[in-house]
């Protein structure tokens, strides 16, 4: 598809402020989550929500300006069972129905979130893999 197409799709399904807009609900959600907060302890929302704003715009047909890891490196140490990665997808799905987003970015978003699920979902904890060697593994029981 041709930049301009892939440009115009992307505007057509509500563009940056789409995605800036369930990002917030949906982080808004994650961080008052007892248990999912558990794995952001210690990184700054804003942070998080550019990575998401920027990596999203990047993966939906906007302009790219993502500099950050790949999905799969930057959650290598965090061990996400199918457990902790259901709870997350039915967060982002109330996001798309608390904001109203399109069906279309809807589609596209979930498809690119399953295009990382098995890079990201670990069957066991000795599949993770510390990013810095004082930070540990990431995983936490749910309340």
């Amino acid at each position: 598809m041709a930049e301009t197409a892939k440009s115009e799709l992307f505007e057509k399904m509500g563009g940056r402020a789409a995605i800036e807009r369930v990002t917030k609900a949906f982080y808004e959600r994650i961080y008052n989550d007892p248990w999912l907060s558990q794995f952001f302890d210690g990184i700054p929302r804003p942070h998080i929500e550019s990575q998401q704003n920027e990596f999203m715009q990047a993966a939906l047909g906007g302009f790219n300006r993502y500099a950050g890891k790949t999905p799969p490196s930057a959650h290598q140490h965090i061990y996400i069972t199918q457990e902790v990665y259901d709870a997350r997808e039915a967060h982002l799905k109330a996001a798309f129905i608390e904001c109203n987003t399109s069906e279309m970015m809807v589609e596209r978003w979930l498809k690119v979130d399953a295009t990382f699920h098995g890079r990201v979902v670990k069957k066991s904890k000795s599949e993770c893999r510390m990013r810095y060697s004082k930070e540990g593994i990431r995983d936490f029981q749910k309340p």
